[in-house]
Formats: structure tokens, C-alpha cells, sequence
């Protein structure tokens, strides 16, 4: 990052004033939240169930917030940007339409998940209860390094853009993001990262609109659509983009630009079907709300990468011949442009000093949101898929809350070691987006199937990642060899020679799932009682207990608890009064043949009633709309405009242009 010191216009104190600040604020009121949760509500975090899975009562409001704040990553912002800035207008329209497309798709995954799949905690389990241990490891590997890639794009991305802004160590970035991210997660849990998500998000868009009414309406360098015209029209004479139509900054038709489009499309299904922390907020929703959530947060999401992308990226191209522009007269290089510090460029262009600080504020809102999802995702993983799994499958509540803690801990840190490891071998942030669908693309299709397609052989489940990782491994490499030469960083990251790889990793582990299927069918059978049980489990059917038998004798006294317990659950105002002094901790082993009620109507109802499967009716319902949804956007967003305008090589005009003087 030595070639960004020109963008440092912030004393490095101001880079660990925000990182430490900040994160310092959001996990100070976190706590108190926290602490006022568990004194005046039944919701508490020392209980697996709630601070895993947030009791899975979040409201579709809640849950769309989440979906947009994890999804607003430092790449949503920084890449978005860096491809406006590379590929033109076109590069923020494939942004938001396949980042919208994936969440929107999830809907569906959603639905299934509360239909078949209600008791599960995290995928694998789902997995586990379907095709055995061996399937179980391959998607729980896949799922981890898929958290662990994606962890990298964030804290790497922001590192590097915090230390080029202000004069922060890189190193000390990596660290200390995540740790202080993982402070109030430790605390509160899966309920605190949705808090945390819909301040962010409040955060993110006042700064993003402020950016956009700078540039369009207020700035003195800029100020207006017709001079932001004009400036791009002036761009794209003396920085023409190659295999773009005449060169222009303002043309869908751009060839690199839908080649980044198929890399962005198989990456985004890598990183939303195979990342835990988007599966927990299915699995957090309530069940006749979890498609509205996502529908919502897919298509608030499509504004960020587009508005901000158009506004930033575009126009960093805007102003590079102005003398506000940081490198004045130079234009942005290669390794700045491939590090995101395109848009930090035109935020110091607009506002100078206070440009930058608002670019990390809005950075800081984008990393930590998102950082926080995966951290309370893996530490779900590491808890139930090998923990409870492989080790202590008796464990009790509270003790897997201490694991999720120590798991928080470990994550945190491990993935601050992977990204000094990959800053310090010259990786950066648009190189791990560009290749992510290479690693773990193979797997993407397969664990959809899992739910999507009931025909689907254990045989198919197990082998389709690995050899879709190998296809796609093979045709990176070859494609690279080929068409550049030499392996190296640079060619590597290449889109088009990256491109080979995912298509052939995502591609090849779909077809290789189907083709296995009807070539070896059999499905995995549970044989073991634990493993029937722990199947049931997770699909809904909970064994009735002797007590449970006696107490549906004196059904009145029953119908009122449960009565009492779901009001609870919709003000969510429970008093801790309402808990017994005596009354023991639930018992969360998903093999156990009985519930053991904790005393607290509310906990014990949704510990029973809410893992119950979706009704079919509704269910069905949910998911017609779902695909129905789906289909739309993808006719529309990803079909009839994008390649109307690409096939028509048409460049937006502004017929008053002319009249609008440069200076």
C-alpha cells in the first residue's frame, strides 16, 4: 500500500480514533442493551437457543435491515466502485442486479428452511440430517472457508483503505476491526448483530445520500447531472476504456465489464448460499415472514452498489483532471484502483479532509456490520456442527454459549492472522472477490439442492464440492497459463482468466451433482437412535415427553400458558420475574427424547412450538410468491435491460450537455 500514501490526508491518530472509538461505542451500547434484554425481558443470552438464533422470533423489519447491513460489505462499496471506475456505467448496474438476484434467490432457500429444516441451527446440520458424516464435514469445510474468504474481503478491504487514508498499520487494523466487532457479539449474541445492523444501516445510507447530493446537486467541483455528464463525456476522450463502445465511460456495452458481471454472479452464490451467517437469518425469522424479509432486504440492497457506485466511482473518472482530485495530475494506478480507493479518491476530491472521515465512517459501518455476522456465523458452526457434533453432543445451553464465545475469540483472531498474511503477500481486496467462486463454487449448487431437490443422492451430496473444486482449480490455472503466460498474482486475478475458474467450479459442481444422482441414487438412511433422533429434530418432530403427556390433561391451564407465551413473544416485554428461582436451564441436545421445560412460558413455547414445520398451505403460498419474485427480477434486472442496452451498443446522451462549460 506504499503507492497510496498520496490519498493520506488524515493523521494516523484519526484511523485509530474511528477503529477504536467507534467500535468502542457500538460495544458500550451493546452491553447496556444486552443487560437490559436479560434483566426486564424472557429473552436471554446466557440461553444457546436465544443467543444463536436470537429465539427465532425477529420481525421481517429486523431482518431486512440485517440482510441489507451483512451484504453492504467494504467490497459492496470499495469493488462497486472500482468497476464503475474500470468498466463504466454498466460495472454498478451487474453489481446490484446479481447481489440483489442472490438474496432474492434465497428466498426460496428461506421457505424450505422453514418447511423442512425449522429445529436446525446452521446447514451442515441440515446436511448431517440428510446424507450422513462425510457430507457433513465437506459442506462444514466449505462453509468455514467460505466465512473465512469472505471475512478477508471485508477487514482486508477496509484495512488497506483505512491505512492509504489515514496512515494506520495495516497489521494493526486486521486486528483490532475484529476484535472490537467481536466484544459485543460475545455479549449479545446472534439479537445484538441485528441491533447493531440496523444502526449501521441508518449510518450507512445518511452517508451515502450526502455523497450523492454532492455530487449531483451542491459540490462547487461538481454540482449537476449535465457537468457530471459532460466530465465523463471529457473522461472517456483522454481515459478511454478498452472493449467499451467508443471507449466511453457511458455505454452498457462493455466486454470486460459482463465478463466481471458472470465472475460477480457465481461469487454471489458462493457467498450467500454457502455463508452461515445468511442461512442464520433464515433460520432467525419468523416462518410466515422469512420470504417477505428477504424479499425486502434484496431489493433495498440493489440502491447501495448502484447509487453509490454511479456517484463514486463514476466519479473519480469525473474528476481526475480537476485539481481537487488527490492525485492531481495523475490518474489513480492500477494497485489503488484494485485496492478500492476509487470512491475514498472522490470523497477527498469533494469534501477534502472531511470527505475522508466520512469515507471511514461509512467503511468502518460497512466492515463491522458485516464482520459481526460472520462472527457470531462461525461461531454457530464451530458450536453445534463440531462441538455438539463430534464432541460433547449432551452439552448443555449454557455450555454451548461459552463455546460460541470461545469460538467468537478464535475466528476473530484467526481470520485477523489470514488477512496479515495476505496483505503481506500483495493480495488484495478485488482479487479475492474475483476468484472466491473458484474455491468454494463447487459446493454453492449442491447444498441449494440439498433442500431444493429431494431426489438428490448422498453420493451426489459428497462428491459434486470436491470435484467442482478441481474443475474449477483446473481451468483457472490452464486458462491462465494460456492466455498469460505464468501464474502469478496479477494474471491470476485477471477477470477473464478468473472467470474460467468459477464457471467451471460452479458449472461443474452443479452438473456433477445431477449426473451422480442418477448414477449412484441412494440416499443415506439413519440407522443409529441418535441419529433418528437428531434428524427429527431438526425437522420439526419432537418426542412427547411423559410430562408434556400429563400436562395435556388439564388442557385449560395449558391453552393459557401457551397463550400467555405467545403474547410474550410479539411485545417481547416478558419480565425476568417471570422466571423461577429454581427452575433449571433447557436442555438443548438435539438427540435428547425429551424437552426440559425451563419454568419460563415464553422460552419453553419457543422451544416447542416454533420449531414446529411451517404449514404446508402457507408454505407453499410463501414459496410461490418467492419464485414468482425471482423470475421478475431476473427477466427484467438481469435480461431485458442489461442486454438491450449491451446488444444496442447504446451511450446515454444528454442533448444539453453542450451548453454546460467544464470550468
Amino acid at each position: 500500500m506504499a503507492d497510496g500514501n498520496s490519498l493520506q490526508v488524515l493523521p494516523s491518530g484519526a484511523g485509530y480514533g474511528i477503529v477504536i472509538g467507534i467500535g468502542g461505542f457500538f460495544a458500550a451500547l451493546m452491553l447496556g442493551i444486552t443487560w437490559m434484554q436479560n434483566r426486564y425481558t424472557a429473552f436471554s443470552t446466557h440461553q444457546a437457543e436465544e443467543f444463536n438464533t436470537a429465539s427465532r422470533s425477529i420481525k421481517p423489519g429486523l431482518i431486512a435491515a440485517g440482510i441489507v447491513s451483512s451484504w453492504t460489505w467494504s467490497a459492496t462499496l470499495l469493488t462497486s466502485s472500482t468497476f464503475a471506475y474500470s468498466y463504466g456505467i454498466c460495472g454498478p448496474m451487474w453489481y446490484g442486479a446479481t447481489g440483489s438476484f442472490q438474496i432474492l434467490m434465497f428466498a426460496v432457500i428461506a421457505i424450505k428452511i422453514k418447511a423442512n429444516a425449522p429445529g436446525a441451527h446452521t446447514f451442515p446440520e441440515i446436511v448431517l440430517a440428510r446424507h450422513g458424516k462425510i457430507a457433513h464435514i465437506t459442506y462444514l469445510f466449505n462453509g468455514l472457508a467460505t466465512n473465512m474468504l469472505v471475512g478477508a474481503c471485508l477487514v482486508l478491504g477496509g484495512s488497506q483503505v483505512v491505512a492509504a487514508l489515514s496512515g494506520m498499520n495495516v497489521y494493526a487494523a486486521n486486528f483490532l476491526i475484529p476484535l472490537v466487532v467481536a466484544v459485543y457479539v460475545i455479549v449479545g449474541g446472534l439479537r445484538s448483530t441485528f441491533l447493531c445492523d440496523y444502526t449501521h444501516t441508518v449510518i450507512l445510507f445518511v452517508a451515502i445520500f450526502v455523497f450523492g447530493f454532492l455530487m449531483y446537486a451542491t459540490s462547487d467541483v461538481i454540482g449537476s447531472p449535465s457537468k457530471f455528464y459532460a466530465l465523463l463525456v471529457e473522461a472517456s476522450d483522454t481515459m478511454p476504456i478498452a472493449r467499451n463502445t467508443e471507449g466511453s465511460y457511458l455505454t452498457f456495452r462493455s466486454v470486460d465489464g459482463l465478463i466481471f458481471a458472470v465472475d460477480l454472479l457465481v461469487a454471489g452464490f458462493s457467498t450467500v448460499w454457502l455463508d452461515q451467517a445468511y442461512w442464520q437469518r433464515a433460520i432467525a425469522s419468523r416462518p410466515e415472514t422469512s420470504v417477505q424479509a428477504y424479499l425486502l432486504g434484496g431489493i433495498a440492497w440493489y440502491g447501495i452498489p448502484f447509487g453509490f457506485a454511479t456517484a463514486m466511482g463514476l466519479g473519480c473518472a469525473a474528476l481526475t483532471n480537476t485539481p481537487a482530485f488527490p492525485t492531481y495530475p495523475n490518474a489513480l494506478s492500477t494497485a489503488q484502483n484494485n485496492a478500492g480507493l476509487s470512491s475514498p479518491a472522490t470523497a477527498i476530491a469533494l469534501l477534502g479532509k472531511g470527505g475522508a472521515v466520512l469515507m471511514l465512517l461509512l467503511l468502518f459501518m460497512a466492515v463491522t456490520s458485516s464482520t459481526s455476522a460472520e462472527l457470531i456465523a462461525v461461531s454457530s458452526l464451530l458450536t453445534f456442527d463440531v462441538y455438539k457434533t463430534y464432541f460433547r453432543p449432551d452439552s448443555s445451553s449454557q455450555r454451548l454459549v461459552q463455546v460460541s464465545h470461545y469460538g467468537i475469540v478464535i475466528y476473530a483472531l484467526v481470520l485477523a492472522t489470514f488477512c496479515c498474511i495476505l496483505n503481506a503477500v500483495g493480495l488484495n481486496l478485488t482479487w479475492l472477490l474475483t476468484v472466491l467462486g473458484v474455491i468454494v463454487g463447487g459446493a454453492s449448487v449442491p447444498v441449494g439442492l440439498v433442500l431444493l431437490w429431494p431426489r438428490i443422492s448422498t453420493v451426489a451430496a459428497v462428491g459434486a464440492p470436491w470435484i467442482g473444486l478441481a474443475l474449477g482449480l483446473i481451468g483457472w490455472f490452464v486458462t491462465t497459463v494460456k492466455r498469460s503466460g505464468s501464474i502469478t498474482v496479477d494474471t491470476t486475478g485477471d477477470v477473464t482468466n478468473a472467470v474460467a475458474g468459477n464457471i467451471a467450479s460452479c458449472v461443474g459442481g452443479a452438473l456433477v451433482a445431477f449426473v451422480l444422482t442418477f448414477i449412484f441414487p441412494k440416499q443415506h438412511t439413519p440407522v443409529h437412535a441418535r441419529e433418528i433422533e437428531r434428524a427429527q429434530k431438526i425437522q420439526g418432530i419432537v418426542a412427547r415427553t411423559e410430562k408434556t403427556e400429563a400436562s395435556s390433561a388439564e388442557p385449560t391451564e395449558q391453552e393459557g400458558k401457551v397463550a400467555e407465551a405467545e403474547k410474550a413473544a410479539e411485545v417481547s416485554t416478558a419480565k425476568e420475574g417471570q422466571i423461577e428461582e429454581g427452575s433449571k436451564q433447557p436442555h438443548s441436545d438435539p438427540e435428547a427424547e425429551t424437552y426440559v421445560p425451563t419454568g419460563n412460558e415464553l422460552v419453553d413455547f419457543l422451544e416447542t412450538k416454533q420449531m414446529e414445520p411451517m404449514d404446508p398451505v402457507l408454505a407453499k403460498r410463501a414459496g410461490r410468491v418467492a419464485v414468482v419474485a425471482n423470475w421478475v427480477f431476473f427477466l427484467i434486472a438481469l435480461i431485458l435491460v442489461p442486454f438491450t442496452l449491451f446488444g444496442t451498443g447504446y451511450i446515454c446522451k444528454n442533448p444539453r450537455c453542450g451548453a454546460i462549460p467544464l470550468t
